[in-house]
């Protein structure tokens, strides 16, 4: 797989939004997103979906489900929680609570999938609000399995920015069954897709990336990488590890 230099990473022309010019960068908005990665076949398989047209952020490009970060999402109760050496790994990076960065991802996973990160459950409410769909369908998140592995912020000169947490975890340990995707309102044609082919659709950049960082860890060898932090400093783009 062709990995691509940090520079490329936060290319000015591949997400299909305006520049910012004449006005004060926005502060970033707290993401996650989930990079589910199947394992029955010959090659490793991820879970993509096309963003739509209708968007402002990235419009028709193809990414993992994700999302905001809802004030509350914290405060839904879950299963299982995640593993030390995760939780200590975005405790470094954020100041949100880990364990609500990892439930955003969930709760988008569900809502703009159809899949659910979680195993069968019977809690009782009240829930945060947006979670009333997910509960009801008789499961509660589990959050063991879930890896953080990179953390990206939206450079300045963007109109929209966003500090996006990366995790991935595999469909096997973290699905509740086999069912397929279903295509909604916010991604459609979504597709398990091998890495090599995710690489040949319309992705933005640092999506390719965290494609790149995947196949690595997908070498036992190399399982144990430690994070990726991309971002904008003064003196240009910087990539270290958490």
């Amino acid at each position: 797989m062709r990995r691509m230099d940090l520079k490329s990473a936060y290319d000015r022309e591949d997400d299909g939004d305006k520049l910012i010019t004449g006005r004060a960068s926005p502060r970033p908005k707290d993401a996650a997103t989930l990079m589910l990665v199947r394992r029955d076949g010959p090659q490793p398989r991820v879970l993509m979906g096309k963003r739509s047209g209708r968007h402002a952020f990235m419009p028709e490009k193809y990414v993992f489900p994700g999302g905001r970060v809802d004030r509350l999402d914290g405060r839904a109760k879950a299963l299982s929680e995640l593993d030390q050496l995760c939780e200590l790994k975005l405790r470094k990076s954020s100041r949100r609570l880990p364990r609500a960065l990892a439930l955003t991802a969930v709760r988008e996973t569900f809502e703009e999938t159809g899949l659910i990160v979680g195993s069968p459950a019977e809690l009782e409410g009240p829930y945060p609000p947006g979670w009333e769909g997910f509960y009801n369908q008789g499961v509660a998140p589990c959050l063991k399995g879930m890896m953080f592995f990179g953390r990206a912020v939206t450079p300045p000169y963007r109109p929209r920015r966003f500090d996006a947490r990366f995790f991935y975890g595999f469909a096997e340990d973290l699905l509740i069954d086999e069912r397929a995707p279903v295509d909604g309102a916010e991604l459609s044609d979504l597709q398990w897709v091998t890495l090599d082919d995710a690489m040949a659709l319309d992705l933005p950049s640092v999506t390719r990336f965290m494609l790149g960082e995947m196949a690595e860890r997908l070498d036992p060898t190399r399982a144990d990488r430690d994070p990726a932090f991309l971002r904008w400093t003064r003196s240009g783009h910087s990539l270290e590890r958490l």
